[in-house]
Order: C-alpha cells, then structure tokens, then sequence
C-alpha cells in the first residue's frame, strides 16, 4: 500500500513539474516580439492620397519627374486641370528616378466616347521596371476592358501576355479607376543570371487581381518571355500607337520598399 501511495505522490509530482514547465513556456511574454519598431507612416487624409514617406510622381502641375523614355528630354505628353493626358506622337514617358521594389498608385480614365474594339480601345499600360527605350519591360495592361472583349492576358489588369486578372473590375470609360501596386523586382546575380524572378500583386479599383504573380520574364507582344540582367529601372507610361483617343492619368505615388 505504501509502495503504491508512493508511486502516485511522485507521478502527481511529476506532473505537476511538467505542467509548470510547459506553462513557463508558454506565456504570453514568450511570443511577443518588441523590436525592431516599425517606423511611422502617415497615412494621408483622403483615401487614394500620398503617405507621408511615398515619392510624388504627378503633383497635378506638372511632368518635372517624367522624361521622354525614347531620348530622355523632358516629357512632352498634356497637363491640364491637375490630369496627364497621353499624347501618342510624342511616346512613351518614364520617371526620371530609378527603383527596385515598391508600392505603386495611380488613377487613370478611359474617354468617355471612347470608339474601337479589342486592343484598339483605350490601350496603354504601366511598365514596373523600363529596361528599353520602348516597350520593354514588365507590362500590367491598361485597357477599356469595360464589357469589351480581347485575349484575357491582354485585358485591364493583365500582366501582359503572362497573366489574366483575377476579375474584371473595370469601371465604365469616363469613370476614374485605380491600380494600387506592389512590384519586387527580379534579382540577378554577379554573373547576370536571374537568382529570384519578379512579382506582382495588383489591385485594380481594390480588387485583388493578381495575387503576387510570378513572372516568366519581361512581357513581350509576340514570342515567350525571358529575362535580361539589369538593375534599378525607372517606371514607365505607354503611349500606344491604337487609334483610338487618348486616355489619361492622375494622382500618381510611389513608396520604396526594402528588398525581401
């Protein structure tokens, strides 16, 4: 009976000792984490406006951070009442500043009597990372894709020719709309070859259209994507040669982000 008194006091024993122990490991003090402190960022006062730490790239004035992407002079598109309008026989425009990683936002609007069909119809785009004089680079489509068909990886939201949208979020043509970015940039190493590929997650007027999509390379209209080395690229608008009317774009903001 003794033995067996025993041997219950010192399995009560242990338990308990087991108990307190696993109790000392799991407070709540153990997986609260205190530093690094996150810096502060203002958010601004209107939904859609710059934070406090993000890099102006349209001020609703004028094109001082833009330059003609073919030759580098000062970018000649349409400033009027606070909107950029694309003026196709002048070309594409990109930033005079250089990134790699960040968070993008711009607002951009179809013509209301926008005429055409398909591609033809309002196309332009937003190259995240320009490494040509032209088209080259990392194309998220701008179209009028507001019941209007075309290939689904060439629509409003695409990543050209690699990725359809998610949805098809597109306002009507005359209704601003909004893409909020997120790009990490392809990495390459000593010798040029790619050591982690580019992604992207889009939200198209706060829809989750691509979902951090990985890309195959730089989008190209005809052939299969591949990458060239290159490094820090400024961020690119297109002039497209489609015949239809112009569109336009405002409020455009840019936030550095540290590498991942």
């Amino acid at each position: 009976m003794a033995i067996k008194q025993l041997s219950s006091l010192m399995s009560l024993a242990f338990m308990t000792l087991m108990s307190s122990a696993v109790s000392a490991q799991t407070r709540p003090e153990d997986t609260e984490v205190w530093k690094p402190v996150p810096p502060v960022v203002a958010p601004a006062a209107v939904s859609g406006g710059a934070p406090s730490d993000a890099i102006v790239l349209f001020n609703g004035r004028d094109l001082d951070q833009w330059v003609t992407a073919a030759d580098k002079s000062p970018a000649g598109w349409t400033v009027a009442d606070g909107v950029i309008t694309v003026d196709k026989a002048r070309g594409n425009i990109e930033t005079r500043r250089t990134f790699r990683d960040y968070q993008l936002h711009l607002e951009w609007r179809i013509p209301a009597d926008i005429a055409g069909s398909g591609q033809g119809r309002g196309n332009s785009g937003v190259f995240l990372a320009s490494t040509g004089l032209r088209d080259e680079g990392y194309e998220v489509q701008i179209l009028d894709s507001y019941q209007s068909a075309t290939y689904v990886n060439g629509q409003a939201g695409a990543v050209y020719k690699q990725h359809p949208p998610l949805a098809n979020a597109n306002r009507k043509p005359g209704e601003w709309q909004t893409y909020d970015i997120v790009w990490r940039a392809p990495v390459f190493g000593p010798d040029g070859a790619l050591t982690r590929p580019a992604s992207v997650t889009v939200l198209h007027n706060g829809v989750l259209v691509q979902d951090t999509a990985v890309l195959a390379g730089e989008t190209v209209y005809i052939g299969k994507a591949r990458y060239k080395a290159h490094g820090p690229s400024p961020i690119k608008l297109q002039a497209h040669g489609d015949p239809s009317a112009p569109i336009s774009f405002r409020n455009i903001w840019v936030r550095e982000l540290s590498p991942r």
